[in-house]
């Protein structure tokens, strides 16, 4: 699938933009636009936010097409040497974070949704930041839920 193939589905015409900006403008926030022009090619009209995560993506989907030309070790090893990150997770979640990165892939580019797979990789990312600076390696002290807390 195209990455743009899923793009608006809402047109305008480019004379729509000048008598109606803040409509337009509004719809554009929540989705992109086509706006048609009489003199030249369409264009698309969409967020900051939009663009960026369709660029976010793009970059993620090249650095998955490096994982796949790579053919030394499992997916996680692979995936680890293109994402060193994930070499501060245990090697089980290195293969949980491998699998649930392709998945989320996946879903993103059939659906036409970045923040899928974005959400994912951040969320991964962090949780590998929170291990290395030994969040994991706390033992945690439960409050009995008989005892009585103090509340200011």
């Amino acid at each position: 699938m195209n990455i743009t193939s899923a793009l608006p589905t809402r047109t305008r015409r480019s004379s729509d933009l000048s008598k109606h900006s803040a409509e337009v403008f509004a719809e554009a926030e929540d989705h992109p636009v086509t706006v048609t022009r009489r003199d030249g090619e369409s264009l698309v009209l969409m967020s900051q936010r939009e663009a960026e995560g369709r660029a976010r993506l793009l970059n993620f989907a090249a650095q998955l097409i490096t994982v796949t030309l790579d053919d030394r070790g499992s997916l996680a090893e692979r995936m680890s040497r293109t994402f060193p990150w994930m070499l501060a997770l245990s090697p089980a979640d290195r293969e949980a974070c491998a699998q649930e990165l392709i998945d989320a892939a996946r879903a993103s580019f059939s659906t036409d949704q970045p923040h899928l797979a974005i959400a994912e990789l951040t969320s991964w990312n962090e949780t590998a930041t929170a291990v290395a600076a030994g969040l994991g390696n706390v033992d945690l002290v439960w409050i009995d839920d008989a005892e009585s807390v103090e509340r200011p």
